[in-house]
């Protein structure tokens, strides 16, 4: 072999190993990247991919509630069950079972989708329904959303004593047949 062979036999093999570490160097930025990346998504947009299934949510003082998620929003979600629905704040579940890989970036969202917790209350006082209110010390109370503050609910129970709950203090808010 002739030193000219010899000389780009090893400008070859420069060139190849310049190659290998530059696809090494990219996968970890590409990881690093989609690392990065997932870092930015949120539980509601993992919702909003599930919307539609069937999953199951683990509430403090409430336990697992199973049903078909029927809505998401920012700061909430609408789980339908077989008799009752649930309004749930997303603050206050602890973990999603059954739900989806992907996820569904919020500017993918619909402006109703981007509706947020007091929308759903409001709706709840404008339909004048009986519900049931499952607080964050473990206390429910069966009442009627009255009205809908920036950051409470005023709510009625039955005998008419008024009630405020702060939406820190909501767990969920369960429907509750006439």
């Amino acid at each position: 072999m002739s030193w000219e062979h010899e000389l780009f036999a090893l400008f070859d093999d420069l060139e190849g190993q310049a190659t290998a570490a530059w696809e090494a160097d990219r996968e970890a930025e590409l990881a690093d990247r989609a690392r990065a990346e997932y870092g930015a998504v949120t539980l509601a947009s993992r919702l909003m991919a599930s919307r539609g299934q069937d999953v199951a949510l683990d509430l403090p003082h409430v336990g697992r509630l199973d049903g078909r998620l029927a809505r998401v929003g920012e700061e909430w979600c609408l789980l339908s069950g077989a008799r009752q629905d649930w309004i749930v704040p997303l603050r206050a579940v602890t973990g999603v079972h059954g739900a989806s890989g992907r996820s569904v970036p919020e500017v993918a969202w619909s402006p109703v989708d981007r509706l947020g917790l007091r929308a759903a209350l409001r709706r709840l006082a404008d339909a004048g329904a009986r519900c049931l209110l499952h607080l964050a010390d473990g206390s429910r109370h069966e009442a009627y959303v009255r009205r809908v503050g920036a950051d409470f609910l005023e709510a009625l129970d039955a005998a008419g004593s008024e009630l405020l709950v702060p939406y820190a203090g909501l767990v969920a808010v369960q429907s509750r047949e006439d």
